[in-house]
């Protein structure tokens, strides 16, 4: 089979459409921060995994410097939301780039809801979300991953069965390359 060779110092930047398509699914975090002055920041960040389970560690990347990053890096907390089907044009809506002192929240419709352990407040219309608190950053070039310790996780009862979050109760949303989602099913 013919293969196309691609050298990475080459390409410098041009190598993140190509590792966005062969990483596929991605699980999307939908991370809801509050900057210093209160505004409360919704975005998704689709490099976003497991880091640890003791004590339990979620990491998610910055591209770039985003008010995620920022508010998350000032503040040391953020809470992930699952992202699911019925909610893709909201989470879709808010990966646009909006100012820093307009909340996504407001702009797209999504209603908030209070964390327990943390100040940024959940997604109510999503089933999950992990309360994290920033235990360590690594930067990679243009790129933060940002690792949180969940420090609270709630789960909506409608979505659990035998104790444990179903996937198909869930309906989770994950990224292919491009502009291309996927879905479980």
């Amino acid at each position: 089979m013919p293969r196309r060779d691609f050298d990475p110092a080459e390409l410098g930047p041009q190598i993140y459409p190509l590792l966005n398509s062969v990483v596929v699914p991605r699980p999307i975090a939908w991370v809801s921060t509050t900057s210093p002055t209160g505004v409360d920041n919704l975005a998704p960040h689709s490099f976003f995994t497991i880091a640890g389970i003791d004590p339990a560690v979620v990491q998610f990347t910055s591209v770039g410097e985003k008010d995620s990053l920022r508010n998350a890096l000032a503040t040391g907390e953020f809470v992930v939301s699952l992202c699911t089907e019925p909610m893709l044009e909201q989470i879709n809506a808010t990966g646009t780039d909006y100012p820093a002192d307009t909340s996504e929240f407001d702009a797209v419709g999504v209603t908030r809801e209070p964390s327990l352990r943390v100040a940024p407040p959940r997604v109510a219309e999503s089933p999950v979300a992990l309360e994290c608190r920033v235990v360590a950053t690594q930067v990679f070039g243009s790129c933060t991953v940002v690792f949180g310790q969940v420090v609270h996780l709630a789960v909506d009862e409608a979505v659990l069965r035998d104790g444990r979050p179903a996937i198909d109760l869930l309906r989770p949303l994950a990224r292919l390359g491009a502009n291309e989602w996927s879905t479980i099913g």
